[in-house]
């Protein structure tokens, strides 16, 4: 997509070869200011990552590896 997306995406890709099953992701504003991209971007990294089937979203609760 471009250059901030796919930076994000190497990152939170990266940091979930760090976790567990099960274990919870930061926060979309945590994951944005640390990476200083933009929370939409977070979220379509988020949901490209949910679609692939690596996380899954619980609502009100945030982001978990599956």
């Amino acid at each position: 997509m471009g250059e901030v997306y796919d930076r994000v995406e190497k990152a939170v890709r990266e940091a979930l070869d760090d976790l567990s099953g099960g274990d919870r992701l930061p926060s979309e504003r945590v994951i944005a200011r640390t990476l200083n991209a933009g929370r939409t971007t977070v979220r379509l990294v988020l949901l490209r990552l949910a679609a692939e089937g690596l996380i899954h979203a619980v609502h009100g609760r945030g982001y978990f590896k599956t």
